[in-house]
């Protein structure tokens, strides 16, 4: 069983951001959800440990709070 990583860990992550923000530039908000829909399934799929998408969401769902 892997950790679920919440410290900074994504290289170059201003031009991530800027990647992210250009990838949404334009679109309507559905679109924009489905995009952010589609990444999320992507990066699940990359990732495949249950276990840790099990705390990604749990870590998610706390953000809200």
């Amino acid at each position: 069983m892997s950790d679920l990583i919440l410290t900074p860990n994504i290289d170059d992550a201003d031009d991530f951001y800027a990647d992210l923000l250009a990838a949404h530039e334009g679109l309507e908000k559905t679109d924009s959800d489905a995009l952010n829909a589609r990444l999320v399934l992507v990066l699940a799929n990359h990732i495949g440990d249950r276990s840790v998408l099990t705390q990604a969401i749990r870590a998610a769902t706390l953000a809200d709070e």
